[in-house]
């Protein structure tokens, strides 16, 4: 339907000619946020903190790095024209959160073997940091009016009026429409992963298993959303974040039963002390 609102402004402030955008701000405090929870969490559990700090100083420009590396790829004919320093201008948009995610995995295996750690308890401590991350995060692109759905009906509006804030309406309409606000269903759906994560710490599940329930439930949640989006990438002519979060749900599943079958996971590390637990930072 058609509609006119006033955007919010992405700029959080400036100094000079330089611009602080929402969407650093919002990314930033996510990071923050979430590093904080999983430092917690390891010390809990027995493992030194300074592991999960020392890990995040790695996996966050592999993450970012991996985000662009994956979006260009898939959105080659954009770049492939040149200039070729379009394929870096992050700054224009353009990062894909599968693309992170795939980065800071892998930066995470091979720290892990580099410190002699396991890569399962590493996973399982950052699991929940990572989705509540993932749900600051996407009121990033609110702020910026992107990763949004497709148009709304006039009673799928009045339906919506009734229950959103007039914030989230106004910065819905762009250019005159209004679209479906799928950055916020997503984050909805993040935060509920999140209480779902807590939850199943109570219980005496094996290594591993908290990492891949988040894997499992983040990727139902985005194969659905993704469906709603206009902005999505494609492969084959099928939706890449779709077809991904399909074979991610089946792979998780695949090694939970198989680790189970083998023996390869054992029971939670309650009162198990492992890696360097000294209190004292290295830093």
């Amino acid at each position: 339907m058609s509609c006119s609102a006033p955007a919010l402004d992405p700029v959080f402030f400036k100094l000079g000619s330089l611009s602080v955008y929402w969407y650093g701000v919002i990314i930033a405090t996510g990071v923050l946020l979430a590093l904080w929870l999983a430092m917690k969490e390891a010390d809990r559990r027995g493992l030194n903190k300074d592991y999960v700090l020392d890990l995040v100083m790695f996996a966050i420009p592999i993450a970012i790095l991996s985000a662009r590396i994956y979006y260009v790829i898939f959105e080659w004919d954009q770049y492939k024209g040149g200039p070729w320093w379009k394929v870096f201008a992050v700054w224009e948009g353009g990062i894909a959160i599968h693309g992170a995610l795939i980065g800071a995995v892998l930066t995470a295996i091979i720290f892990a073997r580099v410190k002699k750690i396991s890569f399962w308890q590493l996973a399982d401590i950052t699991a929940p940091s990572i989705i509540l991350g993932q749900a600051i995060g996407r009121w990033g692109n609110f702020m910026n009016q992107e990763a949004h759905g497709g148009p709304i009906s006039q009673s799928t509006y009045e339906s919506f009026h009734q229950y959103l804030p007039d914030f989230i309406m106004n910065q819905m309409c762009i250019d005159g429409v209004m679209y479906h606000p799928t950055f916020l269903y997503e984050s909805l759906w993040n935060v509920l992963v999140f209480v779902l994560l807590l939850v199943l710490r109570k219980y005496p599940l094996r290594r591993g298993e908290i990492f891949l329930s988040y894997v499992i439930l983040y990727s139902i949640g985005r194969a659905f959303i993704e469906t709603m989006r206009t902005d999505s990438l494609y492969v084959l002519g099928l939706r890449t974040a779709v077809l991904l979060s399909l074979v991610l749900i089946v792979a998780s599943i695949v090694i939970m039963i198989y680790r189970r079958i083998t023996g390869l996971a054992d029971r939670t590390y309650q009162g198990k002390k492992i890696g360097n637990t000294s209190k004292k930072s290295k830093r």
